[in-house]
C-alpha cells in the first residue's frame, strides 16, 4: 500500500475504512451494507466536502490490510493517528448502521465492534446507547 494514502487520511478517509472494515469483516459485502456506506457519504454532513472517488481507494486499503496477519492493528493504528477523537462515537454509529443494515449481527461483527470500542476507548454507556440507536433503525 503506497505510504502517500496511508499519511494522508482524512477523518472522512478513517469513517469509510471503518465502514469498510465492518461489512467485509464477516468476509460476505452485502449489498445492504454497502447500500448503507453509500447512503452515509451521500447525506451526512462529516462528508460534505468529501470525495466519493476515494471510497474505492479506501476499500483497497482494507481489502489490502486484512491480507496482513497484523492488518486490523494497522487498521486501528491508522484510525488512530487520522481520526480525531470527537469523532469516536460518530464512528462507532456508523460502523454500527453498517454492522445492523442487514438486519443480523454474525460473530465476526460482534468481535469488530467490541474491537473498535476497546481501540476508540468508548464509554461502555455510550457504546450501548449508539447500538440500541442502531438497532431501532434497522428493525424490520
Amino acid at each position: 500500500m503506497p505510504d502517500d494514502i496511508t499519511h494522508s487520511l482524512s477523518a472522512q478517509d478513517c469513517l469509510v475504512a471503518l465502514m469498510i472494515a465492518v461489512s467485509a469483516s464477516d468476509e460476505d459485502i452485502r449489498t445492504s451494507e454497502l447500500i448503507k456506506i453509500q447512503s452515509a457519504v451521500n447525506t451526512l454532513p462529516i462528508f460534505g466536502d468529501y470525495d466519493a472517488d476515494r471510497m474505492s481507494v479506501m476499500s483497497k486499503t482494507v481489502f489490502d490490510l486484512f491480507e496482513q496477519e497484523d492488518g486490523l492493528d494497522a487498521l486501528f493504528g491508522l484510525i488512530r493517528d487520522a481520526l480525531p477523537d470527537r469523532l469516536y462515537e460518530t464512528a462507532y454509529a456508523l460502523a454500527c448502521d453498517v454492522a445492523a443494515a442487514d438486519g443480523t449481527l454474525d460473530e465476526a461483527e460482534l468481535r469488530l465492534l467490541e474491537e473498535i470500542r476497546y481501540e476508540l476507548n468508548l464509554d461502555r454507556l455510550h457504546a450501548a446507547a449508539i447500538e440500541r440507536g442502531a438497532r431501532a433503525r434497522h428493525l424490520t
